[in-house]
């Protein structure tokens, strides 16, 4: 046999990963070999692939159970790294995390997106002192991670499961995506719990995909399949640039998605009844641009990405048609993180406003609901980026303050006619400062009373006294508010603004 011949059939049995019985049992998880995961990733294929041979001599482990490379998606160039569950289960082995190190250290060095497809069992414990301890060790990932955090996008695709230590990959990534059935993270095993707490529970309820894109919050997209996964992935990259530094491309632009109702037609005179904001955004956005974010976790308040006459931009929405809209300290927590993904990757902010304010109670108060609102305002309030936010009807108590409003230096503000913006509603608010004197008045004194008082304080807060006062910047008719935003994101395209002059805040985590 020639060198040539030996060559190609080196290269051939590491390109077939693990033994056959391993890519069976994938195939009837429903789970694609990580070759096949990355053909489908790449516009075409990986174009470069670094350490194929990593220990080669050992024909059991077969690239060390892990690919890195750099591919193209849309064109643009990504680096990835992806683990081969067909061997040792995807485990890391002390080249397994050299790999995965010198990939990121790429990334970092050609500021270029950096994708982690997971599908590993974590560390093998037989290894354990070549790569779990050292300065180039198991944590050198993380800590890399946490370098090129807000630096470059990053994107976890969690195909199987994500154990121990390694569940902080998706942990730091900026969007993690789950594939329902067989994605998993946790930091203990449903056994070790039951060895080490006594606790019995199930794979799903410890940290199976429904329970973290739903409670936990350390998902952001359920999916069904890895296909569904892996154009999830594609497309959300559209909307972002290689780097911190570049802006987002802009795209050819569409119209808004043919709909009957006009959005004056849409939005409810009374201020309590509750309306679907999705319907809003649909009016607003181009024809299926919308690309939500944490769907599942606190849905009272919407995160998304879109696209406006072509540009794209983040969404921040109360959603009235859950909870009213209030704010929990999960629904802070999600709209924290989503201004602050965008801002780094200089996306602009849209807020649409209708907000009763912050939830009051002890439940709330012991869950920590002022530190997850300060965290909430603090992101916001530092986003320089672009950032227009719209009164569509009221915005009460705080929940003005974390929606952009006038104090935290918006580009605009903008008002519809049917907003009201106050420290707290008509009802609650006569309800405050009038109850002994409410409570000494007969039924029909009282009906009247409080008629009087809610028609003066509505007086009171009259928009159009805000927009004298010019506590807002202008009153814009429903149907051209899309209008309105187009020509203003156009014009701020150009803002230039350092928050300020520090080495870094101290949050409120």
């Amino acid at each position: 046999m020639s060198y040539i011949e030996d060559l190609q059939n080196k290269i051939k049995k590491i390109e077939q990963g693990g033994n056959e019985k391993y890519h069976q049992k994938n195939k009837e998880k429903g789970k694609l070999f990580v070759r096949e995961r990355l053909r489908l990733l790449f516009d075409d294929n990986i174009n470069i692939e670094d350490a194929f041979f990593a220990n080669c001599l050992d024909d059991t482990l077969p690239s060390d159970g892990v690919v890195t490379g750099i591919g193209q998606i849309n064109g643009q160039s990504v680096c990835v790294m992806a683990n081969d569950s067909t061997v040792k289960a995807g485990s890391w082995g002390k080249r397994t995390v050299e790999k995965m190190i010198r990939i990121q250290e790429t990334a970092e060095k050609l500021e270029i997106p950096m994708l982690y497809l997971i599908d590993s069992a974590g560390a093998r414990i037989t290894d354990q002192i070549e790569m779990f301890p050292g300065r180039r060790g198991a944590g050198r990932i993380f800590h890399n991670q946490i370098k090129l955090s807000g630096r470059v996008p990053q994107i976890c695709l969690l195909f199987g499961p994500s154990a121990a230590g390694g569940a902080y990959i998706p942990a730091f990534c900026d969007i993690v995506v789950m594939v329902d059935g067989n994605a998993s993270m946790y930091l203990g095993s449903p056994r070790m719990a039951e060895m080490v707490i006594g606790e019995k529970v199930s794979l799903e309820e410890m940290g199976g995909a429904k329970m973290h894109c739903s409670v936990s919050g350390c998902g952001d997209v359920l999916v069904q399949t890895e296909q569904e996964a892996i154009q999830f992935a594609r497309r959300y990259l559209q909307y972002f640039p290689a780097n911190f530094r570049e802006k987002p491309a802009h795209i050819e632009a569409k119209t808004t998605k043919k709909l009957e109702a006009s959005i004056e037609e849409i939005i409810p005179k009374n201020q309590n009844t509750p309306f679907n904001m999705y319907d809003l955004i649909d009016r607003l956005i181009d024809e299926d641009s919308f690309c939500e974010i944490k769907k599942k976790f606190a849905p009272e308040i919407i995160t998304g990405l879109a696209r406006m006459n072509g540009k794209a931009i983040g969404i921040i929405a109360n959603q009235p048609k859950v909870k009213g809209g209030v704010l929990f300290p999960d629904s802070a927590d999600k709209a924290a993180k989503f201004i602050q993904l965008c801002d780094a990757f200089n996306i602009s902010l849209l807020f649409l406003m209708d907000i009763p304010g912050f939830m009051i109670g002890t439940r709330v108060e012991q869950a920590g609901i002022i530190r997850h609102g300060a965290k909430m305002l603090a992101m916001m309030s530092e986003a320089t980026v672009p950032k227009i936010s719209v009164v569509v009807r009221k915005a009460y108590g705080a929940g003005l303050y974390a929606m952009a409003g006038p104090a935290f230096d918006p580009d605009c503000c903008i008002a519809l006619p049917t907003a009201q913006i106050a420290v707290m509603g008509p009802e609650a608010a006569v309800n405050a400062v009038y109850a002994n004197k409410i409570a000494e008045l007969s039924d029909d004194e009282k009906r009247a009373f409080i008629k009087q008082k809610q028609d003066e304080y509505k007086a009171d807060i009259d928009i159009y006294r805000l927009a004298s006062e010019m506590v807002i910047d202008t009153v814009i008719e429903p149907n051209k508010l899309r209008e309105e935003l187009t020509a203003r994101f156009n014009v701020y395209e150009s803002k230039q603004v350092v928050f300020t002059e520090r080495k870094h805040g101290v949050y409120p985590v």
